[in-house]
């Protein structure tokens, strides 16, 4: 008898902190309750106006260059 293998499960966006970081994203630190989505923004003009009229910063902050690998010290 043959049987189809199951596909894992997949989890979404904060599912996948919740499971790797134990962090519930949509817990609220204040009472505890939960949080929902209003609003999925993807028009960069939208996006903007709101970071504006929240008072944050439209402009992300400069990435630190790469690193590369650890360097081990000879003779260890």
């Amino acid at each position: 008898m043959c049987r189809k293998r199951q596909r894992a499960r997949r989890l979404d966006g904060a599912g996948l902190l919740r499971k790797s970081f134990s962090v519930d994203v949509f817990s609220c630190p204040r009472c505890a309750g939960r949080r929902r989505v209003l609003a999925y923004l993807s028009q960069g003009r939208v996006i903007r106006r709101t970071l504006r009229h929240l008072h944050l910063p439209e402009v992300p902050p400069p990435q630190a260059p790469a690193r590369g690998p650890a360097q081990h010290a000879m003779g260890e």
